[in-house]
């Protein structure tokens, strides 16, 4: 991705930007904000996510008051030059009713499984390994060794095969539900993280930089791509 000259952004007649807030881990979109040219100056120099309050006519930082601060990892921009996406993480709750997003009400219902949920439940199962083993059976494993936590991961992974064998659809969901929950322990005893494994994903699957913008952060290290 080749990164974007600040002259490229598309201000509207106030001078602001719309700013879409995403979890850098869990994908999930957390909030949406105005940022003029000093909001997102201030982002950038700061690694704090900065808005501009159109109510209030002033600056302001997420976290400024609660500490949950929106910690930035990177920024796009998009094909028009008008809308910024914000990849952060967040240090607590993103809404002020205390959700972790503040697009937590649907209209409707649906039955389908939310893409998020993945690396919501891997930073879950993180906070969980802390527990007290009585109470959590991610920490009794962890705490049994690296040896049973791997043990289960191999059994997982015959039942998972054999269910895939038997072609029962069923089966295979379960099978591979616990196969992933287990890897998703062994990693987190061997204090490996999920972006970790994401990144080594995308560095196979990407043959060449995707069409796009994208600011350079000093944080942000260049990998070494591999061409699946």
């Amino acid at each position: 991705m080749k990164p974007f000259s600040p002259d490229a952004l598309v201000f509207d007649a106030h001078g602001l930007i719309p700013v879409i807030v995403q979890d850098a881990d869990t994908a999930e979109v957390l909030m949406m904000g105005y940022s003029n040219r000093e909001a997102l100056g201030i982002t950038l120099r700061t690694g704090k996510v900065t808005f501009f309050s159109r109510k209030r006519q002033t600056l302001w930082t997420k976290g400024e008051e609660s500490g949950s601060f929106l910690i930035l990892t990177e920024m796009f921009l998009d094909c028009d030059g008008d809308t910024v996406l914000v990849r952060a993480r967040p240090l607590g709750p993103t809404c002020h009713t205390g959700e972790r997003t503040c697009f937590h009400r649907r209209f409707g219902s649906s039955s389908s499984a939310d893409p998020t949920f993945v690396g919501r439940l891997y930073g879950y199962l993180t906070s969980r390994k802390d527990a007290p083993v009585s109470e959590s059976y991610t920490a009794r494993l962890i705490a049994e060794g690296l040896s049973r936590v791997a043990q289960k991961v191999g059994e997982e992974g015959v039942e998972t095969a054999l269910a895939v064998v038997s072609g029962d659809r069923e089966r295979i969901v379960s099978e591979a539900a616990d196969l992933v929950y287990h890897t998703f322990v062994a990693l987190i005893a061997s204090g490996v993280t999920f972006t970790d494994v994401i990144g080594e994903l995308e560095s196979r699957h990407r043959a060449s930089s995707p069409k796009g913008q994208r600011t350079a952060l000093p944080s942000d290290p260049e990998r070494a791509s591999r061409s699946s």
